[in-house]
């Protein structure tokens, strides 16, 4: 199982970043970063402490968070497994690598698999179309797959 990064030493961090950043102009995002970066993920009791820092509404931060693909509400896995689901890949038959993937690691798209190990997300396109269907995990790029392919790619991890 993953660690608490939410303890009290981190949380004394974030008000530091948020002190920061505090009368500087357009801080919400560097201060969002940060955060992310410290605790891997921006739940609502991070926003929280965000808001009431930097005196910025609730709403607002939460419109931030969930607009940026680079945030997340939920912590992450160690490996990141990005499916395509742009047109190519699809045609081409991501979704047979998707539901092979989440078989071979139990875990829902959006979702992070029990140990924290994986994470795996329906992408857009990633501009690799040429070797669709495409999928990476973390900065990793495996294209051209088929679903006996899955199993290979997820050992190296």
């Amino acid at each position: 199982m993953a660690k608490n990064v939410f303890t009290e030493e981190n949380f004394a961090k974030l008000e530091e970043i948020i002190q920061r950043y505090k009368d500087t102009k357009g801080a919400l995002m560097p201060v969002l970063n940060d955060a992310q970066k410290l605790f891997g993920c921006l739940p609502l009791e991070v926003q929280k402490k965000i808001s009431k820092g930097l005196n910025i509404p609730m709403a607002e931060i939460y419109g931030v968070v969930t607009f940026y693909a680079q945030f997340s509400l939920e912590p992450k896995g160690e490996y990141t497994i990005g499916v395509c689901l742009g047109t190519a890949c699809y045609v081409k038959g991501a979704q047979k690598i998707i539901d092979r993937i989440k078989q071979e690691i139990n875990v829902e798209v959006g979702k992070t698999s029990v140990d924290g190990k994986y994470t795996l997300e329906a992408t857009r396109c990633i501009g690799a179309c040429g070797l669709a269907p495409v999928l990476t995990v973390n900065e990793d790029v495996y294209g051209r797959l088929v679903e006996s392919d899955v199993p290979g790619i997820l050992e190296k991890y």
